[in-house]
């Protein structure tokens, strides 16, 4: 077994399963956010709350709501996953820590990519919706709302709180750390000078 199928079954597949739990366990604990947006589980009082946010945009809420969003939004994953196979072949990924980082990304990207496929065929106002209604429906389930401190003077309309994400999320966000890092790594390698034995 190679480090990377290692990886696969001990790492992605764990957080994988996780990222869906966490997921399916918010959608049956709360109501949609357009009929109750206030619904919430406090874990922290004006720190950590657990919440139900529908997002059919990206990172930040980029796209939600719009009409383009979800056509767009599934074609990006499947063009993500195309070039990390092709990356992976060319030896792109050769540190230790791009690969545990391609595992996470791994990860983040079919966590979110089923809920796209899967949450709109769910939503019961939408069962005598056509296929391609329900399918464009699909939308990333987000339930993680942390205030952080400052962040209001960046963003004053978000009064803290940073924009709601899960666990795909962070694997995602931390992949993307660990390749800069294994890239940093990889090009200080390249640069060492071949020492020669006198």
């Amino acid at each position: 077994m190679t480090f990377f199928t290692k990886l696969l079954l001990f790492l992605t597949l764990p957080l994988y399963v996780i990222d869906q739990i966490t997921k399916f366990w918010t959608v049956g604990k709360f109501p949609p956010p357009w009929i109750d947006p206030s619904a919430k589980v406090v874990v922290s009082e004006n720190v950590f709350h657990l919440i139900r946010v529908h997002n059919q945009g990206v990172a930040f809420g980029f796209g939600n709501g719009t009409a383009w969003a979800p056509v767009v939004f599934l074609c990006v994953p499947i063009i993500a996953l195309t070039l990390i196979r092709i990356f992976w072949k060319k030896g792109v990924f050769n540190h230790p820590i791009s690969k545990v980082a391609v595992a996470l990304l791994l990860c983040g990207i079919f966590g979110n990519l089923t809920d796209r496929l899967v949450q709109g065929f769910l939503l019961t106002e939408l069962a005598d919706a056509t296929f391609w209604q329900r399918l464009s429906a699909g939308y990333v389930v987000d339930f993680l709302a942390v205030k952080l401190p400052l962040y209001d003077r960046i963003v004053p309309s978000s009064g803290g709180w940073w924009p709601t994400f899960n666990v795909a999320d962070s694997c995602i966000c931390i992949a993307a750390i660990m390749l800069f890092i294994g890239g940093l790594r990889d090009e200080q390698n390249t640069k060492k000078p071949v020492t020669r034995d006198p």
